[in-house]
């Protein structure tokens, strides 16, 4: 891999992670009653996605569905595998319970992602027309769920009412 492609992996994770970090502080923005401050994290979120689709589409990260569908399940099995256990394991000898507990929701949101991802790509590696599905998210987890919500999330137990539907 050249340099370049290199820095632009580098960029992409770090726009990546100011996206996320730009959306936080815009919910707490949000929660303190500072509108405007909210307003202008999400603008700067916005802008720091489209760098880092920039820098991802440019290094040439982007593959078809099929291939992206397999990174992705590939990505996420690493996770609830590996990383996570290993995080998990450091959380309890550090007796650090709210990372434990952040961890353990994240190891088995992720599986089901790969477990969705999976059962998309099998559809259309055999050219099934794909059904109509709907994706709810637990807004405590993210567990994600299709085409109805659970009375209570089967990974965090939050209601029925914590859960959004994604269009």
């Amino acid at each position: 891999m050249s340099e370049t492609i290199e820095k632009l992996l580098e960029a992409f994770a770090g726009e990546s992670q100011a996206n996320r970090k730009y959306l936080a502080f815009a919910k707490k923005a949000d929660e303190e009653g500072i509108p405007q401050a909210a307003k202008l994290f999400r603008a700067a979120a916005e802008a720091e996605t489209i760098h880092a689709l920039n820098h991802l589409r440019i290094a040439g990260k982007i593959g078809t569905t099929l291939s992206n569908l397999d990174e992705a399940i590939n990505g996420e099995t690493y996770e609830f595998k590996t990383m996570y256990p290993e995080f998990i394991v450091i959380a309890e000898k550090e007796k650090n319970r709210a990372a434990e507990w952040s961890f353990n929701i994240a190891n088995k949101v992720e599986e089901v992602h790969a477990n969705l991802y999976k059962k998309l790509l099998t559809g259309l590696q055999a050219n099934q027309v794909l059904p109509e599905i709907e994706y709810y998210v637990c807004k405590v987890c993210g567990n994600t769920v299709e085409n109805s919500t659970p009375k209570k999330c089967a990974i965090c137990g939050a209601p029925q009412t914590q859960f959004i539907k994604i269009e």
